[in-house]
């Protein structure tokens, strides 16, 4: 007998803290099977968007930042949120401008992945940039960052991911991808 699964019914929803960073939700739910869960948690955030930005000759487009919530400096795809009525690619295309002054390029939608489908509501949408080149030198950053910019070798990029030094899930999954098919 095969066995389906089925979506949960949402009997309530509260919100328990609105920020423009950091949403919560009470939800009282009914599972298939009948029973009440009184208290799921679900955190809302904007979607994200991340870019493998690859340069006219070849090399990676990679940003360097403090992360607080590991309280390490690491490696990275340069990225942000989509602001309200942005398209995904409109805001990955701004951010790699502000934060890295590369733009240009050919760019499709490499992957869509969900950073916590258990208890967030968000998508993290991965665009590949190929033929990115300067456009300014100069950044434009959030207050709260401080972003050194590194154009690398395809096998340097390789190497920080597989030592593990590009830690963030929702990067290192893309781009574990992009060397799968890119072989």
């Amino acid at each position: 007998m095969e066995h389906k699964i089925k979506k949960w019914k949402l009997l309530e929803s509260e919100y328990l803290y609105r920020r423009p960073w950091l949403t919560a939700r009470r939800d009282k739910v009914e599972l298939p099977d009948g029973r009440i869960h009184p208290e799921y948690y679900v955190l809302e955030y904007p979607s994200w968007v991340n870019i493998i930005a690859i340069t006219e000759d070849g090399e990676f487009v990679l940003v360097e930042q403090y992360r607080h919530g590991l309280g390490e400096v690491g490696f990275e795809l340069c990225a942000g949120v989509v602001e309200d009525g942005e398209a995904p690619v409109d805001g990955a295309k701004r951010e790699l401008m502000e934060e890295t002054g590369f733009g240009g390029g050919e760019w499709e939608l490499f992957a869509t992945l969900s950073p916590n489908a258990s208890a967030t509501n968000n998508l993290s949408y991965t665009y590949l940039a190929r033929g990115v080149r300067r456009v300014t030198d100069k950044q434009h950053l959030d207050a709260t960052e401080d972003v050194a910019v590194h154009v690398v070798s395809r096998e340097e990029v390789y190497k920080l991911l597989s030592t593990g030094e590009i830690k963030q899930a929702t990067m290192a999954a893309p781009l574990w991808k992009f060397f799968a098919l890119e072989r």
